[in-house]
């Protein structure tokens, strides 16, 4: 099973610590946001909106090297357009390991 990790951060930085900071405040600050508002969307059963929200967080499981995780977001994310919620499951565990793995 893949973990959330920093390598995509530390190529693009050239060894640059203090930009891989920055990423990481980036992503510190603004992954809890994008989560919230998934899930208060995804309760109020506004899966277009949702699905606006996961194209959001790709982004973020794609700098985190979750290529299995990304696939499956994506997935999620035209699922949701047509109202289909069945990778709901998975794509919150997903959110979670990041969750998780931000906090440290």
């Amino acid at each position: 099973m893949e973990t959330p990790n920093l390598n995509y951060v530390k190529e693009l930085s050239g060894g640059d610590l203090e930009f891989e900071e920055s990423m990481l405040k980036v992503l510190k600050k603004e992954f809890p946001e994008e989560q919230l508002l998934f899930n208060k969307n995804f309760e109020e059963t506004n899966y277009l909106e949702a699905a606006n929200n996961v194209h959001k967080i790709k982004h973020k499981i794609s700098i985190l090297g979750l290529k299995e995780g990304l696939e499956l977001a994506s997935r999620f994310e035209k699922d949701l357009k047509i109202g289909d919620t069945k990778l709901y499951g998975d794509f919150i565990k997903i959110l979670n390991k990041i969750h998780v793995y931000l906090l440290v």
